[in-house]
């Protein structure tokens, strides 16, 4: 059995009001680990004290680009704290999606996977739909970082393929090899064609939980209209339903 953790962006309010609480109930609804965008209101320390009392797991970390270039360091130390082995870069500025950027992304990249392996961790991309925007006629840009950085991570993200137009199950047949965590996600039916809780859009997630087989999946929703602790139920009945959990 794959476990299911929870990306805690979809509670960041909760989680800068209180950390703790919201680990709980994270817990309480039968997630069995997290992946972590920041500590809320707790240090890296009180976090680590909270999810082992609670039994749960780190599947990952989202670490914003600069603090992997400017304190990569401390970065790692914090992981090593947390048992955490898969560190995600998880966001390009809008200001540095540029051919310039990305020609020269694949080197910082490839310098911060080699530090990060010398310490049992690896480096993992998280895209949004810009990604699969063209970086040459032959591929996009997330294709090329991924060919071009050796030893790269994939954590795809099944909404943000499907909002790009691709199919989620041909990305996972392609990336099997690097493919470590996958964002369970849901696309709702309407026109606006934004987040929904799994298992109430148009996204075929039961294709995508048959076709992939990564470390953890993770439920995330990048927005929700009413309750996000709401959500996630509705998400994690859904996984109960399916037998993932």
């Amino acid at each position: 059995m794959i476990p299911v953790a929870i990306q805690l962006f979809t509670l960041r309010e909760a989680c800068q009001k209180d950390m703790k609480q919201t680990l709980e109930r994270v817990k309480a609804i039968g997630f069995q680990g997290v992946e972590l965008a920041g500590y809320g209101n707790l240090t890296v320390e009180e976090v680590k004290a909270t999810l082992d009392a609670l039994d749960l797991t780190v599947a990952g970390s989202h670490v914003p680009l600069t603090d992997l270039i400017n304190r990569l360091d401390d970065v790692i130390k914090e992981q090593k704290l947390l048992g955490n082995t898969q560190v995600v870069c998880p966001f390009i500025l809008p200001e540095d999606r540029t051919h310039e950027f990305y020609q020269d992304l694949p080197s910082v990249l490839q310098s911060i996977q080699l530090e990060l392996q010398s310490h049992g961790m690896d480096l993992l991309y998280h895209h949004h739909d810009f990604e699969l925007a063209p970086y040459s006629d032959e591929e996009n840009v997330l294709e090329y970082l991924l060919r071009t950085v050796d030893g790269l991570k994939l954590e795809l993200d099944v909404y943000w393929i499907q909002k790009a137009e691709e199919d989620p199950i041909a990305w996972i047949n392609k990336y099997k090899d690097q493919l470590a965590l996958v964002h369970l996600k849901d696309m709702t039916k309407d026109e606006r064609a934004t987040f929904a809780p799994l298992g109430t859009g148009r996204t075929d997630l039961s294709a995508i939980l048959n076709a992939a087989t990564p470390a953890y999946w993770i439920v995330e929703q990048d927005q929700t209209d009413g309750d996000p602790f709401e959500a996630i139920q509705t998400s994690m009945t859904f996984l109960k339903n399916e037998g993932v959990i």
